[in-house]
């Protein structure tokens, strides 16, 4: 039986939605009622793994780091105790360790690595989406300061059709770390001339005092200058992807972004 957590998730979602139209013997876990079994990372009482052989962790890192740290520890340790034989992991890239949230991704590898189950880390690199949504033009152009870097961003359904992959025989990607960067990288200027608008990103300075004044949790603005600093400094560009060792073929993630843009606008 597979366990998938973050089931109300957009990423767990379509791994979901996935499964059961393969017909997965699965079930599906979070704080919603909707789930099979209703589980709160923040109360180790309710995490209920019997019956369960592998364990898909959606990571819970929407959170400062010693909070994250402390929710997948819980799950390690309950899900060694009930005799989980397997976890997969959604972690991030290698290409993005330079971002403000890498830290508890690579925590957490450490933990699963040591755990004494069977594990398999998909390294997610950034979704198209979010990229996209963060360079959305505003008064007509786009001014997020992602410099010139190159971000391999891939497409969320890509990451979910990857996941699916490795649920559909877990034993034999067993000992696996896939690196699920997208194969084409693009960079924000790209992403503006596709859109037909300028690109004349702010100073860091502006950005930050701009975010500072949206309703965003304390630790979110930190984290979204991780993602221009890296960007600018050329730290999102993958060297390479297994993406294509699971995903056949995988999606214009340049496209993707666009429309999302265009849509956020």
């Amino acid at each position: 039986m597979i366990l998938i957590t973050g089931a109300s998730g957009q990423l767990a979602s379509q791994i979901i939605a996935g499964a059961r139209q393969a017909g997965l013997a699965m079930l599906t876990a979070s704080r919603s009622t909707d789930a099979d079994r209703q589980m709160d990372f923040d109360r180790p009482e309710t995490l209920d793994f019997t019956g369960i052989e592998t364990l898909f962790l959606t990571s819970a890192g929407y959170a400062e780091d010693d909070v994250v740290v402390r929710r997948h520890g819980a799950v390690l340790t309950a899900a060694r105790a009930q005799g989980v034989g397997h976890i997969v992991y959604t972690s991030l890239s290698r290409a993005s360790d330079h971002l403000g949230f890498a830290l508890a991704h690579r925590w957490t590898e450490r933990e699963i690595r040591a755990s004494g189950m069977e594990w398999t880390i998909l390294r997610n690199g950034l979704y198209a989406e979010l990229i996209g949504a963060l360079a959305a033009p505003r008064d007509g152009r786009i001014k997020t300061p992602f410099g010139q870097g190159r971000i391999s961003a891939v497409a969320r359904a890509d990451l979910a059709e990857a996941a699916l992959a490795v649920l559909t025989a877990p034993a034999a990607h067993a000992g696996r770390c896939y690196e699920l960067a997208g194969p084409s990288a693009f960079s924000v200027p790209e992403l503006a001339q596709r859109l037909g608008v300028p690109y004349e990103p702010v100073p860091f300075e502006v950005e930050r005092a701009r975010l500072s004044i949206l309703p965003l949790l304390s630790f979110q603005p930190p984290m979204l200058m991780s993602i221009s600093s890296s960007a600018a400094g050329g730290f999102l560009e993958a060297d390479s992807t297994d993406l294509q060792e699971l995903v056949r073929e995988p999606r214009d993630a340049l496209a993707i972004a666009c429309a999302i843009a265009q849509r956020s606008a």
